[in-house]
């Protein structure tokens, strides 16, 4: 019978520890400030960097919300035609393709979550930065903004 509730116990202790740790891993993930400028207005967001290959195949996926200012930033060591997908990510994001002058090639808004369709960019972009589906709509953002952040390497 011991044996019988130690396992029991152990089966349900396991997936909570597995969850504590992904939470901690999110939270020690690099992160930045990025601002977007246009019309004389900035707004700032505190993102995350998705910066190596394995960080940036997970990007924002199994996430079920995203604050208002937050999101995920995946630059690139050399401008290139960037393409994304939405396979298991729950949540519809805003997708600001951004050239390597700061300049917005392409917002694909509300982006369908679980769709395995690609979201490409128009050109060759440097970045592309994630933030909460609607976003870019509610706060009048468009391909005339600008967008910085501090490289931290």
């Amino acid at each position: 019978m011991r044996i019988l509730l130690a396992t029991l116990a152990l089966s349900f202790a396991l997936p909570i520890t597995a969850c504590s740790r992904d939470a901690s891993e999110a939270e020690s993930a690099a992160a930045t400030s990025v601002t977007i400028e246009m019309a004389g207005t900035a707004h700032r967001f505190d993102v995350e960097v998705a910066r190596t290959d394995e960080e940036q195949k997970k990007g924002l996926k199994f996430r079920t919300s995203l604050p208002p200012n937050g999101g995920m930033l995946f630059p690139f060591e050399r401008p290139r035609i960037a393409s994304f997908w939405m396979q298991d990510t729950l949540i519809p994001l805003d997708m600001l393709f951004i050239r390597a002058d700061g300049s917005i090639d392409r917002i694909a808004e509300n982006t369908i979550p679980g769709s395995l369709e690609p979201v490409a960019s128009g050109g060759e972009v440097s970045a592309v930065l994630e933030i909460a589906g609607g976003t870019a709509a509610k706060l009048g953002i468009d391909e005339s903004a600008r967008v910085t952040w501090k490289d931290s390497k």
